[in-house]
């Protein structure tokens, strides 16, 4: 396992240099490293075709039998990240435009691709409700980087642009998987009160914001009155986080852990400034690693031949719910102070799909769901589709259509 650890870094590593002097995102060559070693690439060269001395220079299956686990703590590692950035000055500058960014572009996008689907390959309305709402949601692990990275480069900071998307993308995978499981459920032919469903949305929000607050507030007053190195701090807030996020897994009652997560960096933020920003460069050392294992975790996620499978009309169906994303961000935007160029910005940087995806594309499949198996590759054809050009376009975009 160690082996492999070190053979997916340094091929990580290479290729993320060479995208970079391609003049592209450095992540693609994370996705492309998890592609090219992970299991389904083995079975192709090591089973199929024999090629068994190959075996140790792929993805070892003890580390891809908890990368949902890694994949997590990529994530979580990011959105502290973010919370610890977040000024309660600027959440107020921008909260009415954050809450519809969080909502509108994922309902869109969900009710767009449920009717085509419908209407194109004819599937019953909650199967096409399942693949709508897989699709639905953004990818807060590729997105919430580059935010970051333009915050650090004061792209779009006079009207909060990166702020803006950081908020809605945490929440956007709230309204996603709720419902997606609402969908789920019926596809499955269970009675679900699709009201009860959409209830907990709000729910699960105010709790994660609850939670996130008061967690937040004690680790402040830990770290206050106890001294603790800066490095057991990060450690102590990071497993507080992966706790936390436990809580959702659980089920004990609705609750939006990533986005409780990030509230425990803005209050220690809001509390101390000091404090957050020392926290906050520990973790941008601890990213530096997490970044190269969520990345090509994700990539490893994805299967190449499922993609083939799912056709023209698997591509055909992404690009119309990306339409159907757009319009959302537009209305979402609508008479805020965002010029047209920064709009198209946002609308850009509400492309990318990984995460989500990765973890339910394959849910309906393993429910035994009819056309689980094409559902499975629209969601994979949708990461390929959608995190290059979605990375691309933000880099491309940054300059020309962001002021500084």
């Amino acid at each position: 396992m160690l082996f492999s650890f070190a053979v997916f870094i340094v091929v990580a590593m290479i290729l993320a240099k060479g995208f970079e002097k391609l003049h592209m995102p450095s992540l693609l060559g994370m996705l492309f490293t998890g592609i090219l070693l992970g299991s389904y690439s083995k079975d192709y060269f090591v089973n199929e075709k024999g090629l068994t001395f190959l075996n140790s220079f792929f993805i070892s299956d003890k580390i891809l039998d908890v990368s949902s686990d890694l994949r997590t703590l990529g994530l979580i590692i990011i959105l502290i990240r973010a919370g610890l950035g977040i000024d309660k000055e600027i959440l107020k500058k921008i909260g009415k435009v954050a809450v519809k960014m969080a909502s509108l572009p994922c309902l869109f996008e969900g009710f767009t691709v449920m009717f085509a689907t419908h209407l194109i390959l004819g599937y019953s309305l909650p199967i096409s409700g399942c693949l709508g709402f897989i699709l639905a949601a953004v990818s807060p692990a590729v997105v919430v980087p580059e935010m970051l990275a333009l915050k650090d480069r004061g792209l779009g900071k006079e009207k909060e642009i990166p702020t803006i998307i950081l908020a809605g993308a945490s929440i956007d995978d709230v309204f996603a998987i709720t419902l997606f499981t609402a969908f789920l459920g019926m596809a499955m032919g269970n009675e679900v009160n699709i009201f009860n469903e959409v209830l907990k949305i709000p729910t699960s929000i105010l709790a994660g914001l609850v939670l996130g607050i008061v967690v937040g507030y004690l680790l402040y007053l830990l770290f206050k009155y106890f001294h603790i190195r800066d490095t057991r701090k990060a450690l102590i807030f990071l497993t507080t986080a992966i706790m936390f996020h436990h809580i959702e897994e659980m089920k004990l009652f609705p609750i939006a852990s990533l986005l409780g997560i990030m509230s425990m960096g803005f209050v220690i933020l809001t509390k101390d400034n000091g404090l957050a920003k020392r926290i906050s460069l520990k973790f941008n050392k601890i990213w530096v690693f997490g970044e190269i294992l969520l990345f090509v975790l994700i990539g490893a996620a994805v299967n190449i031949r499922v993609i083939f499978e799912s056709g023209h009309i698997g591509v055909i169906i992404v690009l119309i719910g990306l339409i159907g994303r757009l319009v959302g961000v537009t209305l979402a935007l609508y008479k805020s102070n965002l010029n047209t160029k920064e709009k198209l910005f946002c609308g850009i940087s509400y492309i990318p799909k990984a995460t989500v995806q990765a973890a339910t594309a394959g849910i309906p499949l393993a429910m035994g769901i009819p056309h689980g198996d094409t559902i499975l590759a629209i969601g994979v054809l949708a990461i390929i589709i959608t995190v290059p050009i979605g990375i691309t376009g933000i880099r491309l975009g940054r300059d020309s259509l962001l002021e500084k």
